[in-house]
């Protein structure tokens, strides 16, 4: 029998199914709640349940009794499973327990009432399971804005929400649609590896290999053969053929780390492969044909390296069609505590710690530091402060002497002391000294600082009014 009646006006109303083998319980409860304002459909066992289900899935709530024939209500939460998309069950019984009820939870209902039940407890506790469902669709909805914000400031496995590498991550981002040659310049530990992995990754040749090569790690004599194999008997111990990793690399990318390393002898060798696509392995009088993408990155400074003749000023032309500098931490420090709340999740889990942040004195620290390691070194100091770390917050004692030897103390010159210990107090601390030193540079002129600090003008004026900074 189908009781289905829709309340009038009510295109958001909720839908209930009821399943009951009681014709009155149904009658009853169909009345009082299509007077609370949901739409209502019944059944009269739990096969009769599923069989709607399995029809028309679309139900928000359930109100299902335990003891029926054919099916009872244990059954039916057993059979139903995934056919339910997110409905929540609330159980019914008057033969029921408490251990009735942890049953009924164990398999997938959310609630338990006992019979005979007055009509306000069955509407409480629909309201309880319509407040949990608000819940976890708030929660859904904060996760997902989350995962946007956190996106915006990412580019492959890269953080930062500096202007500077916003730029890095916008460029890297076009680049990676085109086969363009790219050269990666930055100090040692900014990123480069990181930036040519974010490339191919992010490029039509991600399903195939990326090659990465540290131009200074292998040996002269051994880098032509590493580079474009070599032929059986090419040279003593070359007992097979072996193919070189331009030709591995084949459909994809190859990374050149440190190409200022290179020999001059292979320099000539990497040039003709650049210009003709081609490679020639050692002991063969045959060339290949290549499909592979060049990245390279380097630490040196090549225009420096040409002009002292170390470096062949054509090879430099051909690698250098598109340049990304990576700036140095130093230059852009208000991406050090998101950098640091990021290598503090991945050492939580890695270590199985549950440190929440790093105290305000200790962040002050952090920003006064020069990084002369840059991310890398910020990565390995965060790591070892987890594993000294004794309580939920990294103090000023959990970083290394040369990170505090010459950071002043609170109260004597460091950032201004805070209420409680949060991350978040310390970036207000940055953000608050970051804005005062856009306003007294630009003579208060909102505009321009907005353009020094990256952020727009109704942000800046929120910020200023929230931080209580005079002009």
């Amino acid at each position: 029998m189908k009781e289905k009646e829709a309340p009038e006006n009510r295109e958001d109303a909720k839908r209930l199914l009821i399943i009951d083998d009681e014709d009155n319980m149904r009658h009853m409860l169909t009345m009082l709640l299509r007077k609370s304002g949901y739409e209502i459909d019944t059944a009269s066992n739990g096969l009769e349940g599923l069989e709607k289900l399995s029809g028309d899935p679309g139900y928000d709530f359930i109100l299902c009794d335990i003891k029926m024939p054919k099916m009872d209500g244990m059954e039916f939460l057993e059979a139903a499973g995934e056919k339910l998309q997110g409905g929540t069950v609330i159980m019914m019984s008057a033969y029921g327990n408490i251990d009735t009820a942890i049953e009924a939870m164990k398999r997938g209902a959310y609630d338990y009432i006992s019979k005979p039940f007055k009509s306000d407890e069955v509407l409480l506790a629909l309201r309880k399971a319509e407040e949990r469902e608000r819940l976890k669709r708030e929660n859904l909805r904060l996760k997902k804005r989350i995962r946007n914000i956190e996106d915006s400031y990412q580019f492959g496995n890269m953080i930062a929400r500096s202007k500077s590498m916003q730029a890095v991550f916008q460029l890297s981002e076009k680049v990676a649609q085109y086969n363009t040659t790219v050269l990666i310049s930055g100090e040692s530990g900014t990123g480069k590896e990181l930036v040519a992995r974010g490339i191919h990754f992010s490029s039509n040749r991600a399903r195939n290999p990326l090659i990465p090569i540290n131009c200074g790690g292998i040996p002269d004599n051994l880098l032509e053969s590493e580079f474009f194999g070599h032929k059986k008997g090419a040279f003593t111990g070359a007992d097979k053929s072996h193919k070189g990793l331009f030709e591995e690399a084949e459909g994809g990318t190859i990374f050149l780390d440190e190409v200022g390393e290179l020999p001059a002898s292979l320099q000539v060798k990497l040039l003709r492969v650049l210009q003709e696509s081609e490679v020639r392995p050692v002991g063969d009088a045959k060339t290949r044909i290549v499909d592979v993408r060049v990245i390279a990155a380097t630490a040196k400074n090549l225009e420096t390296e040409v002009a002292e003749g170390r470096f062949r000023q054509d090879l430099y032309y051909r690698l250098n069609v598109l340049s990304i500098k990576l700036p140095p931490l130093r230059e852009r420090r208000e991406d050090i505590a998101l950098l640091s709340q990021h290598f503090i999740n991945r050492f939580n889990e890695l270590l199985g710690k549950e440190i929440k942040g790093i105290t305000p004195e200790a962040m002050g620290v952090m920003f006064n530091h020069a990084w002369p390691g840059n991310v890398r070194e910020l990565e390995n100091v965060i790591e070892r402060a987890l594993v000294l770390a004794d309580g939920p917050m990294l103090s000023r004692e959990s970083f290394p002497p040369e990170l505090t030897a010459n950071a002043p103390a609170a109260g004597e010159g460091g950032d201004p002391d805070v209420e409680g210990y949060s991350l978040k107090d310390a970036q207000k601390i940055l953000e608050k000294k970051m804005i005062t030193k856009a306003l007294v540079k630009t003579g208060g002129n909102r505009t321009r600082a907005t353009q020094l600090l990256g952020i727009s003008h109704p942000s800046l004026l929120t910020k200023i009014k929230a931080y209580n900074i005079t002009e």
